[in-house]
């Protein structure tokens, strides 16, 4: 396949509306549409964009809860064809067992390519949603090799490590970062862990939070998209609200792991010494 070599990625930091889902696919329909306008390639929408994500309980989970051939997912297909697009955005996904997921879907003008499963759920999330027990998927797009995972995921960094050893060069997140106290002057405790995946891995990351509030939740609202260095390239922006971010990513530096003469990030790692047997 031949991939572009420099990819324009952009994180669409909007606020879907609880219950809302016509609201929500033509808030997302816009975005998309505004960020392919801005050269976007690959475009990144948060967690539960479809939905929103404070439920009361698991019953209005289940309400709002879509299949893979829902309308939300219809919808983004069929702009990902139209305007040629990588696109990937959460999404409460309704199982064939009568379970439920916070997943999130890649698209491109190939149809869906990929459905994610949170693995790790966050605070009241496990009373509504079934864990996922599926790594991170890394597909090969037009646009580059791309993973993603879901908000929490990001906690864990065996986790993100996986993708990173599967040659993805981007990782897109959809994510809700609660806000909550901190320091005077330090930055989210959450733009501050993409940064360090992205370095620890020499993988870029584009992590695309929400606006707003939600039924008492205000949102960190962190946006950010870090090269394969760690630093970010666009975000994280201290202005609230709706924000578009951009940036231009090679991607083909993510596939140099290398970080002095003679020493490569994947090349010196020894798992076996990882392993609780090798205490």
């Amino acid at each position: 396949m031949n991939r572009a070599t420099h990819v324009v990625v952009a994180c669409c930091q909007v606020a879907p509306k609880i219950g809302d889902l016509a609201y929500n696919r033509t808030l997302t329909e816009r975005a998309i549409r505004t960020a392919a306008s801005r050269g976007a390639q690959v475009v990144v929408l948060p967690e539960l964009v479809q939905s929103g994500y404070v439920f009361a309980d698991r019953d209005e989970a289940l309400a709002l809860a879509e299949s893979i051939e829902g309308p939300a997912i219809t919808l983004w297909k069929a702009l990902a064809l139209e305007l040629n697009l990588v696109i990937v955005a959460g999404f409460c996904e309704r199982l064939d067992n009568g379970g439920l997921a916070n997943s999130a879907a890649m698209l491109d003008v190939h149809g869906v390519r990929a459905v994610y499963r949170k693995a790790h759920l966050w605070d009241e999330e496990n009373t509504i949603f079934s864990a996922g027990h599926s790594p991170p998927p890394v597909v090969e797009t037009a646009f580059g090799r791309i993973g993603m995972m879901i908000c929490y995921d990001l906690e864990f960094p065996e986790w993100v490590r996986l993708p990173a050893l599967a040659g993805a060069q981007l990782l897109c997140a959809p994510v809700n970062w609660p806000d909550g106290p901190r320091p005077d002057k330090e930055r989210p405790a959450e733009v501050i862990r993409v940064q360090a995946n992205a370095s620890v891995n020499r993988m870029f990351v584009a992590a695309c939070d929400r606006h707003g509030h939600e039924r008492g939740v205000g949102w960190v609202q962190g946006s950010v998209i870090v090269d394969a260095d760690g630093y970010p390239l666009s975000g994280p922006t201290e202005l609230a609200g709706e924000q578009m971010l951009l940036a231009t990513l090679n991607l083909a530096q993510a596939n140099n792991k290398r970080i002095s003469n003679l020493n490569d990030l994947h090349g010196d790692r020894r798992p076996r010494l990882y392993s609780s047997a090798a205490l």
